[in-house]
């Protein structure tokens, strides 16, 4: 690109950056600084949450990822996402709000105890991280394919995080929440134009569905449905028998002929777990929780998941089509940068994005790459700062220490998430995204359904999340296990990347239910704890619920309907259009 189109992408983000750093310019208390003191209207929340929701790793890895998994991975989103969003709007972050809650961490001690708490805190700030490191590896990706850079394109992201670090310190969740919400209008512009191109190019859906069909025999059927078999191959050539028989330990049927191990998730399965996934993410993120705790009332915090569920059905699509064209366009992944599903997006950009379009690209991109870090740094500061330092090492400071304390963590956080690069480097960043949280996350959201939709005992907290965890760290070193000592310590089922997040699930729920039966059961609703003292306590204080505001019985319903439609459309467009 020259220098006329590199202008071009400096105006459009830098102008947002320097208004996030105008937005901070007067002093802000804590609760302005970490929730913007619940006054932020809740279409900007909406927005905000689908800016979120929709980052630059969704751009390069999740493309990557429906350029192997076609529409099941659609799920994910349309499905997962968006009953996640009404699964908190309507009912697990409702006593968060009412109490005035900072953190979905906090809830998790009011309910079960203060150990579930700060391991909520370390597992949101290894999966955000994590996140984080995808969009950094996201970012190079483009600019080295695009512009054809090397160190100049990790200096790039550098820059970039630097930048989010700094108006995300200064200007707290407002400064977040409105940037977040103008970046949301520049990604979607450019995703839009070059859906449009690409989608010319491969020619509509018919083109699509030949291009599939002449490529593989049944590569349409599989990348174009949902109620689809998901097929892994690996090309096992060079490994030795005993190796190839260590290999089977975790699934999958040999072909000696092609010296193929072929692994098939059933769709069934395939599709509950992308579902989980989805709803995962909302609940166990502190980045979505939030700007829902933000919420002036619950009406608006309501109406926020109406604005961000209509979004997100209609944007994804584009997005996330762009992997599946590709995989028309490039079938072979061994032609692919790097052999590397997750090169499809930038190869396209590269390949079909020219003259002014290209600019606007990499502007999206980054875009999308700012929205993200300025959100999570501002989450996980906050976990770190409420959940961790205010609870157990410094109970009495000030309000003004506190928000000191948030805003230094931020560039911390930030730059911690670079630590994952070389592990994201070696393969397909979604597949590592799926085999590292399936571990933590989902007995995490695990307790989150049990504590608000179940009278099951304080204790079972510790009780399922070990449980969860145990399965889910035996379930990653299972293969190694195998490959060095020949010895099978789970089952095969128990083994698939992506059933584990639906037997991760049913083990911690069960242990929690089984242990109550032997500890009791609790009244509905009943919490063990509630902060007494201190700024944490304070703090709450003035963000507790106030009365009602007036409106009328019409407006008052208008969230029900409108997400029960939402949740409809998303179910057909799964299981009926593209089923």
């Amino acid at each position: 690109m020259g220098i006329w189109e590199w202008l071009l992408v400096i105006l459009l983000n830098g102008s947002i950056v320097g208004y996030g750093l105008y937005l901070g310019r007067r002093g802000q208390s804590s609760s302005q600084w970490f929730l913007a003191g619940r006054t932020l209207p809740w279409w900007l929340m909406g927005l905000s949450m689908y800016a979120t929701a929709i980052n630059a790793a969704d751009l390069v890895a999740a493309s990557g990822a429906t350029y192997l998994m076609g529409f099941s991975y659609f799920v994910l989103n349309w499905v997962g996402v968006v009953c996640g969003w009404v699964l908190a709007g309507f009912f697990i972050l409702v006593p968060m709000h009412r109490m005035g809650m900072y953190t979905n961490a906090e809830y998790l001690e009011a309910r079960f105890g203060v150990g579930t708490r700060i391991t909520s805190v370390f597992v949101q700030l290894q999966f955000r991280t994590l996140v984080m490191g995808m969009m950094s590896i996201s970012i190079f990706r483009i600019l080295s394919v695009v512009c054809g850079w090397d160190w100049l394109a990790w200096a790039a992201v550098v820059l970039v995080a630097a930048l989010a670090a700094a108006y995300t310190a200064v200007g707290g969740m407002r400064s977040v929440a409105i940037t977040d919400t103008l970046q949301v209008v520049i990604m979607s512009a450019a995703a839009l134009l070059i859906w449009f191109v690409i989608w010319g190019a491969v020619g509509g859906w018919d083109g699509l569905q030949q291009r599939l069909e002449a490529a593989q025999p049944s590569l349409e059927k599989q990348i174009l449905h949902v109620g689809r078999d998901n097929v892994d191959r690996e090309d096992v050539s060079a490994l030795t028998p005993n190796q190839i028989q260590a290999r089977l330990v975790a699934g999958g049927e040999y072909d000696p002929d092609s010296k193929v191990i072929v692994g098939r998730t059933p769709f069934w399965i395939l599709t509950l777990s992308m579902i989980l996934i989805g709803v995962a993410y909302v609940v166990v993120n502190n980045t979505q929780a939030m700007r829902m705790l933000g919420a002036r009332s619950l009406w608006d915090l309501r109406m926020s998941v109406v604005v961000a569920s209509a979004v997100l059905l209609v944007l994804s699509f584009f997005t996330l089509c762009i992997g599946v064209m590709g995989r028309a366009l490039y079938p072979d992944q061994l032609l692919l940068p790097d052999q590397s599903q997750d090169s499809i997006y930038p190869l396209l950009i590269s390949q079909f994005a020219t003259g002014w379009l290209r600019p606007i690209a990499v502007a999206g991109v980054l875009a999308a790459a700012f929205s993200t870090y300025d959100s999570i740094g501002s989450a996980l500061s906050a976990l770190l700062t409420r959940d961790v330092y205010a609870r157990l090492l410094v109970r009495d400071a000030s309000d003004q220490h506190y928000r000191r304390v948030g805003q230094w963590l931020i560039p911390v956080i930030i730059g911690a998430s670079f630590v994952y690069l070389p592990a994201l480097l070696s393969g397909g960043m979604i597949v590592f995204y799926v085999e590292i949280t399936s571990a933590f996350v989902i007995p995490l959201f695990t307790l989150y359904i049990m504590g608000v939709f179940t009278r099951v005992h304080p204790r079972t907290g510790i009780i399922g999340l070990l449980v969860g965890s145990s399965y889910g760290i035996m379930r990653l070193v299972a293969p190694l296990i195998a490959a060095s000592y020949h010895i099978q310590i789970l089952p095969t089922f128990l083994l698939d990347k992506y059933g584990a997040y639906l037997y991760s699930f049913v083990l911690t729920s069960l242990a929690m239910l089984v242990a109550s039966l032997v500890l009791g059961w609790v009244p509905s609703g009943q919490l063990i704890h509630r902060e007494q003292r201190g700024w944490l306590r304070t703090s709450q204080l003035q963000l507790e619920e106030g009365p009602p505001i007036g409106r009328s019985r019409f407006k008052q319903l208008l969230p029900v309907p409108l997400t029960i439609g939402l949740v409809a459309t998303s179910l057909i467009l799964s299981y009926v259009v593209f089923w």
